[in-house]
């Protein structure tokens, strides 16, 4: 059997989402674990204002932003920025506004010929999570 339910509310999904764990003996569970407009916007709000920064000059870079061209922009460190975006992850499933599992929308793209090396060279986002973020960020500074 395979069930399919879209829009439904974040408390009717994680009452859902409780069941099932009772049944998880008796089932096949996946959860949707890919980014939407909705976990975007609460992603963004809940980020510090350098980190919402940060996020914004990659979606406006179409998801290719060079590292460079970041640390140019937060005076040479990225730290305070990439923890905050790490961080807003796990508090996102914590607070179970997504579920575990989901992939940090933006992640550090390294030097594949100084593996050795791990200083980040860009850092990225899937094009399909550019269009989501995009939406997001239009939805928070343009409210309707």
């Amino acid at each position: 059997m395979k069930i399919t339910i879209e829009g439904a509310s974040p408390d009717f999904e994680r009452k859902l989402l409780e069941l099932l764990a009772e049944h998880r003996k008796e089932l096949a569970v996946s959860v949707d674990t890919e980014w939407n407009v909705e976990r975007a916007v609460q992603y963004l709000a809940s980020l510090p204002a350098n980190a919402l920064t940060f996020a914004r000059l990659v979606v406006e870079a179409d998801g290719d932003k060079s590292a460079e061209e970041l640390r140019e922009a937060f005076g040479g460190q990225l730290r305070g920025p990439t923890i905050a975006l790490s961080r807003a992850i796990g508090r996102g499933e914590r607070r179970k506004w997504w579920p575990y599992g989901t992939h940090a929308p933006i992640y550090p793209h390294y030097d594949p010929n100084h593996t050795s090396w791990e200083k980040a060279i860009a850092y990225r986002m899937t094009s399909e999570n550019v269009a989501v973020f995009r939406e997001a960020f239009d939805r928070i500074f343009n409210p309707k």
